[in-house]
């Protein structure tokens, strides 16, 4: 058996397995799929999305790319995150990276890895605007993981300041999104403290709707952006 038959194997004994606990699982997933939640991860394959938070198929609308980027020119993503908000109506965007990512690492490293290097360009922003930050750490490690956590804050915000995003604020929508990171070590996501969930924390200059009872006022709270 070659490795692609294996696959096609443990599909069946998946299938196999899951329509004998759940007789109608794949009847009804095959009607509709209602989730709440989407995720816009890292391409990286130790990162899987519905297993790490414990979710079925069809609980989580999933996208993915390397170092888990948000561009507004990125039709790929944006179509993602419009489709998830207008015709899916989650609740939940959640921005995850994970520590150590290969392409945080990449773009700290001043070497060419080739075309990837123009869609990491975006991180080498991050680490700009917070170099000293960065460069006050210890080590390279170090300096990975704390690019990793501001990389994630980075794509939230330049989701927010998206019109699929405050478009759905302006309907009133309910629409939540978060910045998570999940440690390959252990296993364990940790919440950034990164949360948006109304137009008043979008700054004036990145808004496109004036604010109303249902977006709320301007957060107490430090501004992320």
């Amino acid at each position: 058996m070659n490795d692609i038959d294996l696959l096609i194997d443990n599909n069946r004994e998946w299938s196999r397995k899951m329509t004998l606990d759940q007789p109608t699982f794949f009847k009804s997933l095959a009607d509709q799929q209602a989730p709440d939640y989407l995720w816009i991860g890292c391409s990286d394959s130790r990162v899987p999305a519905n297993e790490v938070v414990g979710l079925m198929p069809g609980e989580l609308f999933v996208h993915r790319n390397v170092a888990n980027l948000v561009y507004p020119a990125d039709l790929n993503c944006l179509s993602v995150v419009a489709y998830a908000v207008f015709a899916l109506k989650v609740r939940h965007i959640i921005v995850c990276g994970h520590y150590n990512c290969g392409g945080v690492k990449a773009a700290l490293e001043h070497v060419s890895h080739g075309i990837i290097d123009n869609w990491l360009s975006k991180i080498k922003d991050v680490y700009v605007r917070h170099r000293e930050d960065i460069d006050s750490l210890t080590n390279f490690s170090q300096r990975v993981d704390r690019m990793c956590e501001l990389n994630v804050i980075e794509q939230v915000k330049t989701l927010t300041h998206t019109t699929i995003i405050q478009d759905a604020w302006a309907r009133g929508q309910e629409l939540s999104v978060h910045g998570w990171i999940y440690g390959l070590s252990d296993g364990l996501i940790k919440d950034l403290g990164v949360r948006v969930d109304h137009l008043g924390q979008i700054p004036s200059p990145y808004r496109f709707h004036e604010l109303t009872e249902v977006s709320g006022p301007a957060p107490a709270t430090p501004d992320i952006h």
